[in-house]
């Protein structure tokens, strides 16, 4: 069941969701099995036979909805993210570049001057939606996915830029990596991103990229 928390995306919404989020997850209602955050909403899985009646479970969701409109809002994080960029790691660097009129040197310029802000977190956990890409970097999903993307690469789909906490297919346009570990199940926190934190990209060499491994 999704929760709707706004229409549009704003740092009010996205406050929203992180509050909805925390609350649900420190004390879930009967029957939850997964809580899962996104740019407006948060979904709530459940398991159906774990629950007294659907209305009841609706109920205590909308309870749970309206403290979190009052709650105090948690400060998002700032999170700065290093990458090395192109190469083996960013095969895409060219294209985004040639699609964008710009050199390469000028595309990481681009990248790495925002403050983006995490929209979502999905397709895979720990894989961070990040909103806030210049218009100019904006470049079309590859026509025909990769079988294997490896972890930490850094790409763009369209308008956004996100990375891929581990080896997956994926078809984004890969400009980069970073040696950062996105996702540690044995944490209390496993997932390094959460909704509403402000992310920054790095540039760094591949000499500081294997010293950071």
């Amino acid at each position: 069941m999704a929760i709707e928390v706004g229409e549009v995306v704003t740092t009010a919404v996205l406050a929203k969701v992180g509050a909805l989020t925390l609350k649900l997850r420190k004390d879930p209602p009967r029957g939850t099995v997964e809580i899962v955050p996104a740019a407006t909403t948060v979904t709530v899985f459940y398991d159906p036979c774990r629950i007294t009646g659907f209305k009841d479970f609706c109920a205590e969701l909308e309870i749970f909805a309206n403290k979190a409109k009052l709650a105090k809002v948690k400060k998002p994080r700032a999170i700065i993210v290093p990458v090395c960029y192109g190469g083996e790691f960013g095969p895409e660097l060219s294209v985004v570049a040639t699609q964008a009129k710009l050199t390469e040197k000028a595309v990481v310029v681009l990248h790495t001057k925002p403050v983006y802000t995490v929209h979502a977190v999905g397709f895979m956990p720990g894989f961070p939606y990040l909103g806030g890409l210049n218009p100019k970097l904006h470049t079309p999903r590859l026509d025909q996915p990769r079988v294997i993307v490896a972890a930490g690469s850094v790409g763009i789909g369209g308008s956004q830029t996100g990375i891929y906490p581990f080896e997956s297919p994926g078809g984004w346009n890969l400009i980069g990596r970073t040696p950062l570990k996105l996702f540690q199940a044995e944490e209390v926190e496993p997932s390094l991103f959460s909704v509403g934190d402000r992310v920054m990209f790095k540039a760094i060499t591949m000499e500081e990229f294997e010293k950071w491994k």
